[in-house]
């Protein structure tokens, strides 16, 4: 693949996750979950740690904002493969020369980046409800975070959306994945409050590694090693789940020309 394809693909991603932005902006479903759900996350928890000082607030409004970016990815991107089917629009995407999992890259791009507005609410629920005057600790090694974040959650979602796709069984269970993954992966509390068996599946999570970073350079006391540890486990796991990514997205097109049931769930 030469650099001229991937620009080529790099628009398209631009161009299709513009387009998904347009789309859902008028979606009630998922205006709540990228924008009323963690508000209310952000409300119970700012009320609860009332008086714990500014660090703890700024670890509910990274949070809550987390818990945006992970609802986001379970239920709109884990679904954005059967949303173009159920438009009658899956067989043109999947007959065009880009590539298929480019174009739910694409989708997925919209999807992380709008809820990153979830932690913007966030904070500005802290300051106007709760007279909080945060400010993040570390900007630019945040700023670097948030990017590694961006990245992990998407490679992330390209396994969820075909694995849900090839597998109706699973897709039944997304409802219960969203709170587990709030708790593993420490959006609004350490994970060391956890029993310790649930150490090793936290590390297995992506969302676990943002988590660290986002809290450690937003608030006090995490040293930079950790910092950068967190930030090369989410590079690791995008690599890792790219490959895995396109290797799904190879069998979930073969199942579906050879059974004929691109357009049937």
């Amino acid at each position: 693949m030469n650099i001229r394809m991937l620009a080529k693909y790099w628009r398209t991603i631009l161009v299709v996750a513009e387009m998904t932005m347009r789309q859902q902006m008028t979606d009630g479903f998922i205006l709540f979950t990228v924008l009323f759900q963690p508000i209310i996350i952000a409300l119970l928890g700012l009320w609860m740690l009332q008086g714990k000082g500014e660090d703890a607030a700024m670890f509910v409004v990274v949070g809550s904002g987390l818990t945006g970016l992970w609802s986001s990815l379970l239920f709109i991107s884990g679904g954005s493969i059967n949303m173009e089917r159920w438009s009658g629009t899956l067989e043109s995407l999947v007959a065009i020369p880009t590539p298929f999992e480019v174009i739910v890259f694409g989708k997925n791009l919209a999807n992380v980046v709008q809820s990153l507005l979830s932690m913007v609410l966030g904070y500005l629920v802290a300051a106007f409800a709760f007279g909080y005057s945060l400010q993040i600790q570390s900007p630019l090694n945040f700023a670097v975070s948030v990017i590694f974040s961006v990245v992990a959650f998407i490679s992330f979602g390209l396994i969820i959306a075909p694995v849900f796709v090839m597998n109706p069984g699973v897709r039944a269970w997304q409802n219960a994945m969203e709170f587990p993954v709030y708790v593993l992966c420490g959006f609004l509390f350490p994970i060391a409050l956890l029993p310790g068996w649930t150490t090793p599946v936290s590390y297995l999570l992506p969302p676990y590694w943002a988590a660290v970073a986002l809290h450690g350079t937003s608030t006090t006391g995490a040293p930079f090693n950790e910092i950068l540890f967190a930030w090369g486990m989410m590079l690791l796991s995008s690599v890792i789940d790219l490959l895995i990514a396109s290797r799904l997205f190879k069998i979930m097109l073969h199942r579906a020309r050879v059974d004929a049931t691109l357009g049937m769930e």
